[in-house]
């Protein structure tokens, strides 16, 4: 197998038992980097502490990760004014925060008759909204609830 030393340099070819050997007197591991190459690739490394590098290299790679979750809002075509006026600050929050806002239209009884009302109420929260959302899902009918998906407006750069 070809053996590589803890330093990074190239040892050369040596038998299994010779390569186990070396990994000793250094008083570290014999770990096998490419099984599939010929000879196959080894190297002497202490594999606790690479195994405890890759955990927090992974660690760190999640501290910086942006998790997007969707948050649903629901009301109905009946709903009054000031309640509208709270949802709104609601779906601007979640905007702010990155998270993506499925907006809910409920009708009830006969009021399916009047699905227009529901596409002008959707489109005067997306106008209130105005600048921090943008629409990702058009409104669509799907049974008794309208529904439409926002998404936090992508950031321009100033170059």
């Amino acid at each position: 197998m070809r053996l590589i030393g803890s330093d990074g340099r190239q040892l050369g070819v040596f038998s299994t038992h010779e390569a186990l050997r070396i990994a000793e007197q250094e008083g570290l591991d014999l770990v096998e980097i490419s099984p599939n190459a010929r000879p196959p690739v080894c190297k002497i490394m202490d594999y606790g502490k690479y195994k405890y590098e890759q955990a927090k290299k992974r660690h760190e790679a999640k501290k910086h990760q942006v998790i997007v979750r969707t948050k649903e809002i629901k009301l109905r075509t009946v709903t009054d004014e000031h309640d509208l006026q709270t949802k709104l600050k609601h779906i601007k929050r979640f905007l702010e925060e990155g998270n993506k806002v499925k907006v809910t239209l409920r009708f009830k009884g006969r009021e399916m008759i009047h699905s227009n009302l529901g596409h002008e109420r959707l489109a005067k929260i997306v106008e209130d909204i105005g600048p921090i959302g943008e629409v990702e899902q058009a409104p669509k009918l799907e049974g008794r609830m309208m529904s439409m998906v926002i998404s936090p407006a992508k950031k321009k750069d100033k170059s």
